[in-house]
């Protein structure tokens, strides 16, 4: 009887300390009211940008389940699936292009094949050249990704973001060594600055 009111005890509080961890959230991936708002500015102009700054063109295209595929609430499939970009502070939530995809495999291996959503974020930035902090973050997927960015005046500098997909299970022949899918959800974010990874 004692060992079960011990259980009992620990098991409720585990249950405790689960539920303190899922109210939290990482302040990186939420925008916020309070952030600084002096790092950057969108920008759709074709003006150049005054001397000492530079425009920074940012894309990432990525592909999901459909809504509905795991649970009601899942953000995957839906518009609110987003993308946080975060500079020295500044932080902006990017809501995608959203289209139905149904592709078939582009050579052997092909994590994107197959019936999903096509999520298309793209956005150009204007700031000052140099030295810079940036954070991508994808809220439903749990994905936060920093790294520093060196930004040079007078050239086009383009950022890529390219989704990690998680790998497939019950592989069944050789070829299949290393096979991802979309289905099996984003599991990182490849950045590439100006043709270069970073």
């Amino acid at each position: 009887m004692e060992k079960a009111k011990v259980f009992a005890c620990a098991a409720l509080l585990a249950l405790g300390v689960i539920a303190g961890c899922a109210g939290t959230q990482d302040p990186v991936t939420l925008p916020s009211a309070s952030n600084n708002q002096n790092v950057f500015q969108e920008v759709d102009t074709t003006a150049p940008p005054s001397q000492g700054y530079l425009d920074l063109y940012l894309s990432f295209s990525v592909k999901t389940h459909k809504r509905g595929a795991f649970a009601k609430t899942d953000k995957h499939g839906t518009a609110d699936y987003s993308l946080a970009v975060t500079i020295e502070g500044q932080k902006l939530l990017l809501h995608g292009l959203v289209q139905q995809e149904n592709s078939e495999p582009q050579g052997m291996v092909d994590p994107e094949a197959g019936d999903g959503i096509r999520y298309r974020f793209s956005t150009k930035l204007r700031l000052k050249a140099g030295t810079h902090r940036i954070v991508v973050a994808l809220p439903a997927d749990g994905i936060v990704v920093t790294r520093e960015l060196t930004l040079e005046e007078g050239r086009v500098n383009t950022l890529l973001l390219e989704p990690i997909y998680g790998s497939v299970s019950g592989m069944r022949s050789p070829r299949d060594f290393n096979s991802t899918s979309f289905r099996q959800g984003v599991k990182g974010i490849r950045l590439t600055l100006n043709g270069s990874p970073v």
